[in-house]
């Protein structure tokens, strides 16, 4: 029996989706292979109203992949949902400090809200079950390139340089892989003054101390006392 084009685009859609190893939000143009752009919308609507595919809303489409103890279809993360919702209108974002504390395991407290700082304009969009909160800064604040390094700083930020212990240093480097930890070196420039030492640190697995940081004891405790100002 002959595909029709439209199955045929409806089918590499859902083989593609299906083999995804988490709930990862699309879009149209993540199929631009498979056709024109008119077609393969139609196609994802059609998908999503057979109940193929999940519409998230602004363009954003899941598989429905089902949670094997519960039944009940599995949700892509906020953080997945922003960061795919960014990708689609071209726009760099970066999540809130605390937000990014939260991601990095350097704290335990859950944000409230889903906060990001982007280049493009504020807004607030709700995508699913998750409430998206942008904020606009300046595209300078967003220079550093890759994912990894931007969250780093943002997390270190939340800590803030008087507070960056060595556990902190230990934790993200357990964490992140070496070819991560290599991105941070490569990116350091667009640190501040003070950051950089503990970047250092985490890259290269030596001491904060190691690079010029003075100890301080307070209340019976270390805390590292920077020697840069910004």
């Amino acid at each position: 029996m002959k595909i029709s084009s439209s199955q045929y685009i409806a089918s590499k859609i859902v083989a593609k989706m299906k083999h995804f190893p988490t709930t990862l939000p699309v879009y149209a143009f993540d199929f631009a292979d498979a056709g024109s752009r008119p077609a393969i919308d139609q196609a994802l609507s059609r998908l999503a109203r057979r109940g193929k595919l999940y519409r998230l809303g602004w363009g954003l489409y899941i598989y429905p992949h089902k949670n094997l103890l519960t039944g009940q279809m599995r949700m892509p993360t906020a953080d997945a949902v922003a960061r795919s919702f960014a990708r689609k209108l071209g726009h760099r974002i970066l999540p809130s400090r605390p937000y990014a504390s939260n991601l990095l395991r350097l704290s335990t407290q859950v944000p409230a809200k889903n906060v990001y700082i982007t280049d493009g304009r504020s807004r607030v969009v709700q995508i699913g079950p998750h409430t998206l909160y942008f904020h606009h800064v300046e595209p300078s604040t967003l220079a550093a390139g890759g994912r990894v390094a931007p969250l780093v700083f943002q997390a270190l930020r939340d800590i803030g340089r008087k507070r960056v212990s060595d556990a902190d240093v230990s934790r993200l480097r357990q964490l992140l892989p070496d070819k991560d930890r290599k991105s941070l070196l490569r990116c350091i420039r667009f640190a501040p003054v003070w950051m950089q030492p503990v970047l250092k640190a985490i890259a290269e697995n030596k001491k904060v101390g190691s690079y010029g940081f003075r100890r301080q004891r307070r209340n019976g405790g270390l805390e590292n006392d920077d020697i840069a100002t910004n």
